[in-house]
């Protein structure tokens, strides 16, 4: 074996309190099961020699190092070779890069304030979209000739149309349960006929709109938020802008009134739905049969149940849209960031839509609708 291939090597004189490093300190020969040395007393005094290394390379330099790093003062090399000595302050230099700094641990005062400061800045960013937004639409709708009403309708067709049959389900499967569970208990006073009062002013008043709404925010609201989100990360949005088209006015401005128009209509059809669904439990499972069922029905309804379902729907849209394209504008960075603004376009919807139901009810209670 040539003297330039020896295997890399560490003899130590316990005596002399020497280290020897001997052989070609390269990746191939280290590989091969370097011996450790067993560490001394920490209060000896080490010498580290390595004038008998032959062939140094970056793997080598680091493992010297580390047994420098090891002996007790980091004593200096002795007999090293100039060019082995660039080697190591090249890998010293770059070897340990500067530790992250650690995480900063915020006390249970500070974290409610820093949630505090995170919500009020997301609220004022919501606000200044709202804003934005409002001051570039209003203008085009009092010119409504100069809407995209082809993109509008294309618009109602993904909202709207396609959202029939999952949400006809729905409904009808939600008439289901509401009949199920309130004839139960009706039947055994022998009033199974309040299973139409029941049924018809809790689907036109809350259930329908509702469900519709929350139907709607996970299925176009989520769709929303990555389409636009998307596109700002494709920089679609700012070629937009070097066309002079403006991205409201293209990309929010038609999903708006597409879902102004669909939402009431959506919100009708699942309120038949759930009727329906209710209609047939009463039927097979509690002797209220679909004539009695449909003359009971304009006694049980008020005509202002249908309508407080109906002027819900155009609100739960507006905020369903407006959530949507503001986390959608909102998106910077990568695909990841599209995800979440997904997410919590979905989640916010769904929370404000209920906010706003509550509202409803304590608005129309107050005027006795």
């Amino acid at each position: 074996m040539p003297e330039s291939d020896l295997p890399a090597r560490i003899i130590t004189d316990s005596d002399a309190s020497i280290m020897r490093c001997e052989g070609d300190w390269s990746l191939e020969h280290l590989t091969r099961g370097l011996t450790k040395p067993r560490r001394g007393n920490r209060r000896r005094q080490w010498s580290l020699d390595v004038s008998a290394i032959r062939r140094l390379d970056t793997a080598g330099a680091m493992l010297l190092l580390e047994l420098q790093e090891r002996l007790p003062g980091r004593p200096a090399f002795r007999g090293l070779q100039p060019r082995h000595a660039a080697l190591l302050e090249l890998v010293e230099e770059h070897r340990d890069p500067e530790p992250a700094p650690s995480p900063i641990r915020y006390g249970p005062l500070a974290s409610l304030g820093k949630a505090t400061l995170e919500v009020l800045s997301q609220s004022l960013a919501f606000l200044t979209f709202l804003g934005e937004f409002a001051s570039d639409a209003l203008p085009r709708l009092l010119r409504p000739f100069g809407l995209r009403w082809k993109q509008v309708v294309g618009e109602i067709q993904q909202a709207g149309v396609h959202a029939l049959p999952i949400l006809g389900l729905l409904a009808f499967l939600t008439g289901v349960v509401i009949a199920y569970q309130g004839g139960a208990p009706l039947e055994q006073y022998g009033a199974n006929i309040l299973i139409v009062d029941l049924l018809t002013i809790t689907m036109l008043r809350e259930m329908a709109p509702l469900m519709t709404a929350i139907i709607v925010a996970g299925r176009t609201g989520s769709s929303y938020a990555a389409q636009i989100g998307t596109m700002r990360i494709t920089e679609e949005t700012d070629a937009l802008r070097t066309l002079g088209i403006g991205p409201l006015e293209i990309l929010a401005l038609p999903k708006l009134l597409a879902l102004l128009i669909a939402m009431p209509l959506l919100t009708m059809f699942a309120d038949a739905l759930g009727i329906m669904g209710g209609m047939v439990v009463a039927h097979t499972m509690f002797d209220v049969s679909f004539t009695d069922f449909l003359n009971r029905m304009p006694e049980a309804i008020a005509p202002s149940s249908f309508w407080v379902g109906i002027i819900k729907a155009p609100v739960f849209a507006a905020i369903i849209v407006a959530v949507s394209c503001h986390h959608g504008f909102a998106v910077q960075g990568s695909a990841e960031a599209v995800g979440k603004a997904t997410t919590r376009s979905v989640v916010q919807s769904i929370f404000l839509v209920i906010v706003a139901d509550a509202a409803f009810s304590i608005i129309f209670n107050l005027v006795g609708l």
